[in-house]
């Protein structure tokens, strides 16, 4: 029979994948090409093309209340279900887009009503929705590429609060938690830090004549947070 995970967050897809590499018996799947959350399903053969995920979708008004994607996640997270229950969600201007199992659906259909002080009312949907992403690019002088200086860069804090912030966690390198706060970074790395986002470190651009060095970064942003 077929079999699958729950949805993987990037850090436990990096370690699937190290174990179950995809082949034509193991799938990951986030529901629409690009997801950032997926499952990995084990499929029966090569002819099975078993999934239960599902896309459902709010439509919301926000001309007086804003709604953010924290909101949405607080509302999802008081109905007591676990994160590996549901897959990406984000925020349209006049609708709610989440992805998650059958299952799961018609239970977020029933009992998700109310997200901050809107009320809501989820369907399924018929089509798949792609979350958009617009990527803005910047630079930023440093002293060196040290994983605390660009923490700290990014993050907009103290060298020692990025140090501290590595220690308890909060940041991860291409989706695996940072252990050290002196290695170094390498190009093309995948920068995530925990209240501030995710950034791609795309290399040095040049030194000053003060011999400290500009590095350049790229960012996704979701188009709804763009607007706000």
């Amino acid at each position: 029979m077929h079999t699958e995970s729950g949805f993987l967050n990037e850090e436990e897809q990096a370690e699937a994948l190290r174990r179950f590499p995809e082949s034509s018996l193991i799938r990951y799947e986030g529901g629409y090409p690009g997801a950032l959350k997926k499952k990995v399903i084990f499929l029966r053969d090569e002819e099975d093309d078993f999934s239960d995920i599902v896309c459902i979708t709010a439509a919301i008004d926000q001309r007086f209340r804003k709604i953010t994607h924290r909101d949405v996640l607080g509302s999802l997270m008081s109905l007591q279900i676990d994160r590996h229950s549901f897959g990406d969600f984000w925020i349209e201007p006049e609708r709610i887009v989440l992805y998650t199992s059958h299952q799961m659906a018609k239970f977020l259909c029933d009992n998700l009503l109310r997200i901050s002080s809107l009320s809501v009312s989820f369907e399924p949907s018929e089509e798949q929705p792609v979350q958009v992403f617009h990527r803005r690019e910047f630079e930023a002088v440093v002293s060196s590429e040290r994983m605390d200086v660009l923490v700290a860069c990014l993050a907009n804090i103290s060298r020692a609060k990025a140090v501290s912030m590595i220690r308890e966690g909060k940041v991860q390198l291409n989706h695996r938690p940072l252990v050290k706060p002196d290695e170094v970074c390498d190009n093309d790395s995948t920068i995530s830090i925990r209240g501030s986002g995710r950034y791609h470190f795309l290399g040095i651009v040049r030194r000053t004549r003060k011999n400290r060095i500009v590095v350049r970064f790229s960012q996704d942003i979701q188009e709804g947070e763009r607007k706000r």
